[in-house]
């Protein structure tokens, strides 16, 4: 099992860890609910160095990237940053990712830990015929995420970059705390708001230690995978291998806004039919009624309890204490406030269709 440049880090805090993708990962320190709302009122770090990253030069860069993946690539540059996937020969999704432009020649992306060697391979097998060169810097990096409503204040103490000039899916090079060229953006994966910190892994300790020293007053916690997946689900983002896999079309998860047809891309006949001719089955928000909390894998009834779709993310809300879930269903059954029924081992429990996100940061 691989560690991080953290590890140590988060063993010395108490942190439960497990494995997860390959990795000894932090799943909680004090535990999730207390992780998920400091993020959402505060501040908290991640420590995601597990996610893969992959750069791509060359000539034909641009028009290798523009066929791999869903998203228009050419509208992107530099200091941009861009939420795509790569499409799979069977009408599916190998993986989402983000691409990150230095320039039309040099492009750096982020993917799942669970599929960086699958989507390694598979990046590879479409560049035989591109002037590209591709190379796989995922045990190199390490990264960490800030997130929270005050990480920018929390922050800024650390560079002299003024970091409201790195607005929402942007990116730029800074000197952080001493360390020069650490790559800072603002994607973000809970709906809070917040920053990513991009380095080698041998500065990514002190990194570490800066950023809590400099969050302490402004209330920074440490925050496990646990909160992460809970404050993601909370705001509608996909998780690849539940709301989106080999099987699943952008466009039956409602990613429609990342599959542009402008130019070609691997299966885009598929994606562009089903777009115009609609899909047997979409990706919906699911609010529970009765008391329960929804689960992976659960079945979908209609009210004549007829099977008509599964659960694939759920969980209680920690901000919200409502009970919520990701599943899809018949598009016949995809409105807002359609009443369902979610199968629970032999409960049939009352819910609804519900519009996404289920939290919205309030600004």
């Amino acid at each position: 099992m691989k560690s991080t440049a953290l590890t140590d880090k988060h063993i010395a805090l108490g942190a439960k860890m497990v494995p997860f993708a390959g990795f000894n990962m932090p799943v909680y320190y004090e535990g999730i609910k207390i992780e998920h709302n400091t993020v959402r009122d505060h501040l908290g770090i991640f420590d995601v160095s597990h996610m893969g990253e992959f750069t791509v030069t060359g000539n034909d860069a641009l028009n290798f990237l523009q066929y791999v993946t869903s998203n228009d690539v050419s509208a992107l540059h530099t200091g941009k940053i861009q939420y795509t996937c790569f499409p799979n020969d069977q009408g599916g999704i190998v993986d989402d990712l983000l691409v990150y432009c230095h320039d039309k020649n040099s492009y750096f992306l982020v993917v799942n830990a669970s599929n960086i060697e699958k989507d390694w391979d598979w990046i590879n097998k479409l560049a035989k015929n591109y002037d590209v060169e591709l190379e796989n810097i995922s045990d190199q990096i390490a990264q960490v995420a800030v997130q929270g409503p005050k990480a920018l204040k929390a922050l800024q103490g650390l560079t002299d970059v003024p970091l409201d000039d790195i607005p929402y899916y942007t990116f730029t090079s800074v000197h952080f705390s001493g360390i020069p060229d650490v790559l800072i953006s603002a994607t973000g994966y809970t709906g809070s708001g917040g920053f990513e910190l991009y380095c080698q892994n041998e500065y990514m300790p002190e990194i570490w230690d800066k950023v809590l020293e400099a969050g302490a007053p402004f209330g920074i916690k440490p925050i496990g995978l646990g909160a992460r997946d809970t404050l993601r689900l909370e705001v509608g983002f996909c998780l690849y291998g539940n709301d989106i896999d080999d099987t699943t079309s952008p466009i039956e998860a409602g990613l429609g806004w990342i599959t542009k047809f402008n130019k070609d891309f691997m299966m885009k006949d598929y994606h562009l039919k089903l777009k115009e001719e609609g899909v047997t089955k979409k990706l919906v928000g699911i609010e529970l009624i009765d008391k329960g909390i929804p689960r992976q894998h659960m079945i979908i009834l209609n009210r004549d309890e007829e099977i008509i779709g599964e659960i694939t993310s759920g969980t209680q809300s920690p901000y919200t204490g409502r009970n919520i879930a990701l599943g899809y269903v018949l598009k016949a059954f995809s409105k807002a406030d359609t009443e369902l029924i979610v199968q629970s081992r032999n409960k049939l429990l009352q819910a609804k269709v519900v519009k996404l996100p289920f939290y919205k940061k309030i600004t």
